[in-house]
């Protein structure tokens, strides 16, 4: 069902706000869960790079100019998409439909944090995960989001920098483009596409309400998510073993990150046999449990 903006905009007025309320809000338009999935897959890209241990303070500057760049990009996708998310039953209680910010604080905020973090990383990291960062930064928010309302193949776009946080972390231990950290950047990419179209397909509605033409919605009958998703986890198998061959893992990875893509394969095999929610929960529900395993793996056959 389509959310009345009218309602959606005013529903904590600005003259009701307390410094509490305004924090409470920023904390949610920073989208804390996202955030946290960014800060751990460059932690992970930090160890796995060089397989040697990082200073504690370069790994922490690192997190936190990066987290910083994240939050104002995330922050001013919500601007962009304010009147979309109006539109959506799972995004109307955001921060900016439902009225518990102005459009111009998020603006500022948004700007703020991003310029903060940028320069915090070019003072205390290095140029490379300055300008990589940055990049994912352009990506996301002046490319990804706007062809958002024009086109469903959008999201190889937006998993550019869905994926740059293994490049980000690499780039902090001074090896930016290593094998290791562009295996790992590939990994995220390719993990992607099934976990996108399951969402995809699950909010199909509220999509299509919204404007967004992500492939469920260009393509009702599901044929278009589910090629994707299957497409995605097939070359995610073979790319999955890349460390490998660099000699920076052994065989208990390989055997590990084999049995989760052959897992994650089969969902998107049977979410392309049978479009469902159900087969789509279940494959969303997957591709939330391969990247911790994965990122276990990597980490054990590093240090072990």
């Amino acid at each position: 069902m389509a959310i009345d903006t009218t309602t959606a905009t005013s529903t904590s007025p600005a003259s009701d706000r307390s410094l509490a309320t305004v924090l409470l809000a920023i904390w949610h338009l920073s989208r804390p869960r996202i955030v946290a999935m960014v800060a751990l897959t460059t932690l992970v890209g930090a160890l796995a790079a060089t397989g040697q241990p990082l200073p504690v303070l370069t790994l922490l500057n690192a997190l936190l100019g990066t987290t910083a760049v994240v939050v104002g990009a995330i922050a001013l996708n919500q601007r962009i998409e304010h009147l979309s998310d109006c539109r959506m039953l799972r995004t109307a209680g955001r921060p900016l439909p439902s009225g518990q910010l102005r459009d111009r604080e998020v603006t500022w905020y948004a700007t703020a944090v991003t310029a903060f973090g940028l320069v915090y990383l070019a003072t205390t990291v290095n140029l490379p995960i300055t300008l990589l960062t940055a990049l994912s930064w352009l990506i996301y928010v002046w490319v990804y989001t706007p062809l958002k309302v024009f086109t469903a193949w959008q999201t190889p776009i937006g998993a550019i920098p869905g994926a740059m946080p293994a490049l980000l972390g690499a780039a902090a231990a001074g090896a930016a483009f290593s094998l290791n950290g562009l295996a790992l950047f590939a990994v995220v990419y390719f993990w992607q596409f099934p976990h996108a179209m399951a969402i995809a397909w699950l909010y199909r509605k509220q999509f299509a309400e919204a404007g967004l033409k992500v492939a469920s919605v260009t393509d009702p009958t599901g044929r278009t998510a589910t090629t994707i998703a299957v497409v995605g986890a097939a070359v995610l198998l073979p790319v999955s073993l890349l460390p490998l061959f660099a000699a920076a893992v052994g065989w208990g990875y390989a055997l590990t990150t084999t049995a989760a893509g052959i897992a994650y394969l089969a969902g998107s095999i049977a979410f392309l046999r049978a479009p469902t929610d159900r087969t789509a929960r279940t494959l969303l529900r997957v591709s939330l449990v391969y990247l911790p395993v994965v990122f276990a793996a990597v980490l054990l056959a590093v240090f072990l």
